[in-house]
């Protein structure tokens, strides 16, 4: 909500960290069906110093142990059914009000679910007896209820542009959160936005320019109202994946705020190395570094204050492959 004028304005962590729920098996907690886990290196060694997880393993928290009798998704004629394999109970009832509670109450930045499970699969789960596959019971209504919550399974995040598309959206809904949370008068979000601007760009062009009206009227329209709308066309904007083209477009676009105080020689390298980039000859870390460098070196505060530099802790490494 935001403040009277007496109060001092938000000086908010540019950096935050996200909250993630995850799937407690993947952090190496012994709650699988067979009284094990499916601790994920990624997830619980590499990304884990930068987040703070919020551990879940919906089985257990309905009431079934670990170990515990297989479950599996079964067509019925009233809709999917959440099934033990064995002595057929049906927990779809006890699972779905788990998963509604849950939605209702969860304030997360985002969710890494366990892969291909009945339950927390997003993708592929075999639903017997209709030849087809779906998401597990509990995800589906999660998404259901959050469909703009960044979810992916830890098999996915093994994949270089989906593991940086994932990281990069959390840590982007991290600071709105932080920003949104707190208490923030209108020039907060304009100063929010200013600095987001050419990672939204990359991003959704047309949601880029309906956000800048949004802002523009920020002073105007009742806080509730601008934090409910700003706030969906960030998340609408961030979950457009951001291309080689327009990664393409916002490189040259900081090259010509910053092509005046260059010579010919360092605006021929910068030049050449985007080129490289929209080739799939290097990484998006070659242009950024050497971009990065020169806005240092030229004072641009507008361009150093930038989100697109630094999206999320440059120690996770998640540019540095070469785009397909």
């Amino acid at each position: 909500m935001p403040t009277d004028n007496a109060n001092p304005p938000v000086n908010a962590e540019r950096r935050p960290r996200p909250r993630i729920a995850v799937s407690s098996c993947l952090l190496g907690e012994p709650v699988r069906f067979n009284g094990g886990h499916s601790r994920d290196r990624f997830v619980s060694g590499a990304l884990a110093p930068w987040v703070d997880w919020i551990p879940i393993c919906p089985e257990i928290e309905i009431g079934l142990g670990a170990p515990r009798e297989t479950l599996r998704l079964e067509a019925a004629p009233g809709g999917t059914r959440l099934m033990t394999r064995a002595s057929r109970r049906d927990l779809t009832e006890p699972m779905s009000a788990l998963a509604k509670a849950r939605a209702a109450a969860l304030r997360v930045d985002g969710y890494v679910f366990k892969a291909k499970s009945p339950t927390c699969g997003l993708h592929g789960v075999p639903v017997h007896g209709s030849g087809r596959r779906g998401r597990g019971l509990y995800a589906e209504a999660m998404i259901a209820a959050h469909p703009l919550l960044p979810v992916e399974d830890e098999g996915r995040l093994h994949d270089d542009v989906l593991r940086e598309a994932f990281v990069e959206r959390i840590f982007a809904h991290a600071r709105l959160r932080a920003l949104l949370e707190g208490q923030w008068r209108a020039g907060d979000l304009v100063a929010f936005h200013s600095r987001h601007k050419m990672q939204i760009l990359a991003h959704d062009p047309a949601e880029y320019r309906r956000m800048g009206r949004l802002v523009a009227e920020a002073g105007t329209n009742a806080p509730e109202r601008l934090a409910s709308a700003y706030g969906r066309a960030f998340r609408v904007a961030l979950a457009t994946r951001a291309s080689v083209g327009r990664n393409v477009n916002v490189l040259q676009h900081c090259l010509g705020m910053v092509s005046d105080d260059l010579d010919g020689a360092r605006r021929a390298d910068l030049v050449e190395v985007i080129d490289a980039y929209r080739a799939h000859q290097v990484a998006l870390s070659v242009p950024l570094a050497l971009l990065r460098h020169h806005v240092k070196g030229t004072g641009m505060a507008y361009l150093a204050e930038q989100t697109y530099f630094s999206l999320y802790p440059d120690e996770l490494g998640l540019r540095n492959h070469v785009p397909r």
